[in-house]
């Protein structure tokens, strides 16, 4: 195992590294949080929302200072970061050299969820293809043979070529981390099943992570089939997109509801834009805000910033609440009442609160599919 700091002194030295920019990752999580307890999250740090971005950001540096910038990832983030990296940062473009952290979620033989497996598997080829040489780490990498394999890194940086660190788990040693803080008293798993308990029979779409798992464990608990909830497994950022595209056809004769995270909705905000412009009606967009990316080890969002119903509104929601206690989302519950609200936007402040024996779904994604879609079916006759 490296530790953290031995890891960001090797950069620096090796490479001339004077910056961080990603997106949190639980492969990364305990270097993640020696970059939050070192550097904060602005500055020489920055957790951007999504990781195109954050390539966009290490360019920016380089061009301001002519030394390389790390951005960290998971693997799945390599698909919003393909085209800057190819149409930007490129040696046939702009030749900006770039140091990526990359966690291997889904690594050969490492047990994970299918989403993972499927990214896994294609991760090698993926960094081939974008013509980033690579070094693999792992439980039983140092630093110093860390440093002996990396040794023609320099030079690739040096004619503006990126290079790569594929992580897999159990390379960083853990870190002791000040966790962000709760940002209300609202827990999530609990204001879930005050939405599902008053409206069961409406259609869910849920976003990646901690939200989709308890809403599966809340059906569960209930006695309830699963058939009406489309619980996402990875595509983190685009579930708001997916209920979107389901609620052009179902909205006249169904609630939608989109279950979203203050994490993801940064990631691809720019779906709330098209959400507000189009005609649909009975969409119900409710974001969870913890402002914190809570299932990838706690590491702070910038959501605590920002507002997000102003947002909404400038967008074109046609209501737009926000509540932190849970009279007031009782209250703004019994608004929406009605058999086919128009486009709503739900602001729910919540705690950095989920359950360390929080389960995962058991039915397997296509399985789950076939019953949300027979389900639906019901529906459109």
């Amino acid at each position: 195992m490296i530790h953290p700091k031995e890891f960001d002194i090797f950069l620096r030295e090796e490479f001339g590294v004077d910056s961080y920019f990603g997106v949190p990752d639980s492969t990364l999580q305990n270097f993640c949080r020696y970059l939050v307890d070192s550097y904060g999250v602005c500055g020489k740090h920055v957790v951007g929302v999504n990781e195109g971005n954050c390539v966009a950001l290490g360019a920016g540096r380089h061009l301001a200072t002519g030394k390389p910038a790390c951005v960290y990832m998971q693997n799945s983030g390599l698909g919003n970061a393909v085209n800057p990296i190819l149409s930007l940062t490129s040696g046939e473009v702009y030749k900006i050299p770039l140091v990526f952290i990359v966690g291997w979620r889904g690594a050969p033989g490492e047990p994970d969820e299918p989403q993972h497996i499927a990214q896994g598997s294609r991760t090698e080829k993926m960094l081939e293809l974008l013509d980033l040489d690579y070094i693999v780490l792992d439980s039983k990498s140092t630093v110093g043979e860390t440093r002996r394999a990396a040794a023609g890194f320099k030079k690739r940086l040096d004619i503006g070529e990126g290079v790569a660190f594929l992580v897999r788990k159990g390379a960083f040693e853990s870190v002791n981390y000040a966790q962000a803080k709760e940002s209300s008293g609202i827990i999530r798993e609990q204001a879930l099943e005050k939405i599902i308990s008053a409206f069961p029979d409406d259609t869910f779409f849920g976003t990646t992570g901690m939200t989709s798992r308890e809403v599966f464990e809340i059906r569960e608990r209930m006695g309830m089939a699963h058939g009406n909830d489309f619980l996402a497994v990875g595509s983190m950022g685009h579930v708001s997109a997916i209920a979107l595209g389901a609620a052009s056809v179902l909205s006249k004769k169904r609630r939608i509801w989109c279950l979203d995270g203050d994490g993801a909705a940064l990631m691809h905000m720019g779906a709330m834009a098209t959400i507000g412009a189009g005609e649909t009606g009975g969409f119900i967009h409710v974001l969870l805000n913890n402002a914190s990316h809570e299932s990838v080890g706690k590491i702070p969002t910038s959501a605590g910033q920002i507002d997000f119903s102003g947002i909404a509104r400038a967008c074109g929601y046609d209501m737009v609440l926000k509540v932190q206690t849970y009279e007031e989302l009782a209250r703004a519950l019994d608004e929406i009442n009605s058999p086919l609200p128009g486009k709503v936007f739900i602001e729910v402040l919540i705690a950095v609160c989920a359950r360390g024996d929080l389960g995962r779904p058991t039915i397997a994604p296509q399985d789950s599919k076939v019953q949300f879609m027979d389900n639906l079916k019901e529906y459109m006759k």
